[in-house]
């Protein structure tokens, strides 16, 4: 008798959680990432608490990070400086300028005082684009 309750309290516990493990999962932020990826949306993660926490974020099938770094800003201080790069160099095939500019204005809502700095091979076409540009 006193196994069978036992029993019962086990596979109770069990099914709480799985089923914890299953809603955390679904409300779990890099999943959210993962598919916006897939999707080929914008989506951005981001900690804007925690400076030491890179900003990570998807547009059109590419994965940027972008390490953020603390400084002095009039009277207090402020995120001011954004480094963004990407792994998926070979994804980068199909944006434009256009693009890139719409991904700094997201940038800059959250954090208005940064500048926004791109790394290889990012920073070489938006130069080469404002020059044909002149």
């Amino acid at each position: 008798m006193i196994t069978v309750i036992l029993f019962r309290i086990f596979l109770l516990i069990a099914v709480g959680i799985i089923i914890f493990s299953i809603v955390k999962y679904l409300l779990d932020p890099r999943r959210k990432l993962e598919v916006a990826h897939r999707q080929g949306q914008f989506y951005l993660l981001d900690d804007a608490d925690n400076v030491r926490k890179n900003v990570s974020f998807t547009f059109g099938n590419v994965m940027f990070e972008g390490e953020k770094f603390l400084g002095a800003a009039d009277d207090s201080f402020e995120v001011t400086t954004i480094i963004v790069w990407t792994e998926d160099t070979d994804h980068l095939q199909g944006l434009s300028r256009r693009d890139f500019q719409f991904i700094e204005k997201e940038l800059l809502l959250r954090y208005p005082k940064a500048e926004i700095e791109w790394r290889s091979p990012i920073h070489e076409l938006l130069k080469r684009l404002e020059r044909n540009r002149k």
